[in-house]
């Protein structure tokens, strides 16, 4: 884009200097990462939708009448949640992974991904529909799932950690709503929640991590590509 500024009469007008590598990849960067996170943020959405879904119709959830307004049977504010930490944890553990110097090269092709996916989504089917003789078994199995499931489709140090810790973060803001009225469990075994929602929200950062990390590989691929076809 050339300057606007008047030149003297007969000179030719000087073009105003292209931004430098440096400030072009910052802003490439900046937009694949605000990318990466809407994308992230529409998985958490759809996710959050069809498995409340599921679980409010077999009744584990329960929401007071006035604020399950949508179509979907969810209160409004569950789906961006879900989604706002879906890609925060999306985009944490490609984020983790660069900063440990540990780049992770577990089956990272995206078939492992929906695998990974259909996996949870069936953690899911299970803790809400699957009847076990008591709410420890229960509990047991699907923390058994949900480690399996880390073991196939991840397996490093960094991501069981932020699991854990992230799994136990949303347990306790779960237990604070429901402390509050926001929503109930039809049985809670567990202060005032189910024993098993830790192993869920396990399964479930373990499953947003391989997504996000699967992105931030392609954008990197894309990027080398680019790079060599310059």
């Amino acid at each position: 884009m050339a300057d606007s500024t008047p030149q003297p009469y007969g000179s030719e007008p000087v073009p105003r200097p292209a931004p430098g590598p440096y400030i072009s990849a910052i802003t490439n960067r900046t937009t694949n990462l605000v990318i990466r996170g809407a994308m992230l943020f529409s998985v958490g959405v759809f996710l959050a939708l069809v498995l409340n879904l599921l679980q409010v119709q077999r009744n584990v959830t329960l929401f007071p009448p006035d604020v399950i307004s949508s179509i979907f049977s969810s209160a409004w504010w569950v789906p961006p949640c879900c989604g706002t930490a879906s890609a925060l944890i999306g985009l944490l553990y490609p984020c983790i992974d660069s900063r440990l110097g540990e780049p992770h090269k577990f089956k990272r092709e995206w078939s492992s991904v929906m695998r990974c996916v259909a996996v949870f989504v069936g953690i899911n089917h299970a803790s809400a529909k699957v009847d076990f003789a008591n709410n420890v078994q229960l509990s047991l199995t699907l923390a058994a799932l949900s480690v399996g499931l880390w073991w196939t489709f991840d397996r490093s140090r960094s991501g069981f950690g932020l699991g854990v810790v992230i799994a136990l973060l949303a347990t306790l803001a779960t237990q604070l709503l429901v402390y509050n009225g926001v929503f109930q469990y039809t049985s809670p075994d567990f202060l005032y929640i189910r024993s098993w929602l830790p192993c869920i929200f396990f399964a479930g950062v373990i499953t947003m991590g391989n997504i996000g990390r699967q992105l931030a590989l392609y954008e990197h691929k894309v990027a080398q590509e680019k790079t060599h076809q310059d």
